[in-house]
């Protein structure tokens, strides 16, 4: 069988770009259609947006501005071409952020993210992505369905039950956070349930620390990741060469000065700005707030687009935690629930191979209830679990930092 999922991964980067700025005119008519775009690119010929440079000139339309867009203009600000009783699926993601689903067969290309980490037709696939309002679950199906996999849905928690199936079934493949999974081997090695059928993984939700591959190639599995987000699918994949992630042929991907819509030259870290072809909720520079920065050259595996080297942090404060987003906006919520609380600073970190949160309170008269109640606010606020520290007035660090994200890169 080819090691490539078809054609277009090992096409020549000139060939790649002239095609795709080719079909950007027809995809920018087409979303203009829809109110969102007409309002956001008013004024743009489409007919002349036919290289990076000219792409580079329209707005960004930013992720975090469409909380409030969505909530001005429901359900989805006008950025949607296709009716939301006309969509096959309408989410809801953390923030709350509000996506439709169109009827195209694997619309996010999550296909070619499965071949690149091993997945094959016939293949039992894991989903332990959660399936409850959010999109990632049915991107990672829809790629796995047209790939000819078959999915177990497992969604999240429930572990004794979903080793159980991934036993009953031989699944040979995960899908969902790399968190997980360890738990899932833990778990399965303390019951006795034989899971050695699983050999591969492709994750995506959280960050993939090297002790953690090395732990689970030493468990007999072969992970792999890939950044995707909702309003997209599949932004870029990781292949058996494990240099950078590769760019999905779906997508234009720019990356950005943070603050501002403008290149920055290849290898300097900046924001990722996603433009899309999706004929029902297109993307045209959707600025997600993301880090990254080009890799030169190709990637050693043969596939031949932009190769980004993963996700780096973010623009701003938000942090993604087992899979959620946590937010400023969220830990400042917490605050004004309770005004004991003089300052806050949210610290995320790796423990046991998991990631774990820490907020860090000053206060001027601490005690375990308010702890407790700081705590039990941690968790309504993120929907993530966490733990708090109390601190005495002045002593957090005065860097104007509400979440400080102290995980390791790569």
């Amino acid at each position: 069988m080819s090691e490539h999922f078809d054609a277009l991964e090992t096409r020549a980067p000139a060939e790649r770009e002239a095609a795709q700025f080719a079909r950007l005119p027809d995809a920018i008519a087409h979303a203009l259609a829809a109110p969102g775009w007409a309002k956001q690119l008013a004024g743009v010929n489409p007919k002349k947006i036919t290289s990076r440079r000219e792409l580079a000139s329209l707005p960004l339309l930013r992720k975090s501005d469409l909380v409030q867009l969505q909530r001005d203009d429901p359900p989805f600000a006008g950025f949607a071409v296709v009716a939301p009783g006309k969509a096959r699926r309408l989410f809801m993601s953390p923030g709350p952020i509000f996506e439709p689903e169109g009827h195209g067969a694997d619309s996010g290309s999550a296909a070619r993210a499965l071949f690149a980490a091993g997945f094959r037709p016939g293949d039992i696939a894991h989903n332990a992505f959660s399936h409850h309002l959010t999109p990632g679950a049915y991107i990672i199906e829809a790629g796995a369905h047209a790939l000819g996999c078959a999915t177990i849905p497992g969604g999240i928690g429930n572990t004794e039950q979903q080793i159980e199936a991934i036993a009953h079934y031989r699944a040979s493949g995960y899908i969902g956070t790399p968190d997980f999974l360890k738990i899932i081997l833990d778990a399965a090695g303390k019951t006795g349930k034989d899971v050695s059928p699983l050999r591969r993984a492709l994750m995506s939700g959280a960050a993939l620390p090297a002790s953690l591959r090395d732990e689970l190639a030493g468990r007999g599995v072969t992970a792999m990741q890939c950044y995707a987000i909702a309003e997209v699918g599949v932004v870029a994949y990781e292949s058996e060469a494990r240099e950078g992630l590769i760019v999905n042929e779906h997508v234009i991907v720019e990356i950005v000065r943070p603050g501002t819509g403008e290149p920055v030259p290849d290898g300097e870290v900046g924001e990722v700005v996603v433009t899309s072809f999706d004929p029902d909720y297109p993307m045209i520079r959707l600025a997600t707030g993301d880090l990254s920065a080009v890799l030169a050259g190709v990637s050693p595996c043969g596939r031949t687009n932009m190769r980004i080297k993963g996700w780096m942090g973010r623009a701003d404060q938000t942090a993604k935690v087992k899979g959620m987003f946590v937010r400023p906006e969220q830990v400042a919520e917490i605050a004004k629930r309770h005004p004991e609380a003089l300052r806050l600073r949210l610290v995320v970190t790796r423990a046991n191979e998991q990631d774990a949160m820490t907020l860090h309170v000053e206060c001027a008269q601490p005690s375990d209830a308010l702890a407790a109640a700081l705590t039990e606010a941690l968790q309504a606020a993120t929907k993530v679990r966490g733990t708090v520290t109390l601190a005495a007035p002045g002593s957090l660090p005065n860097d104007g930092k509400v979440i400080a994200d102290e995980r390791p890169v790569g």
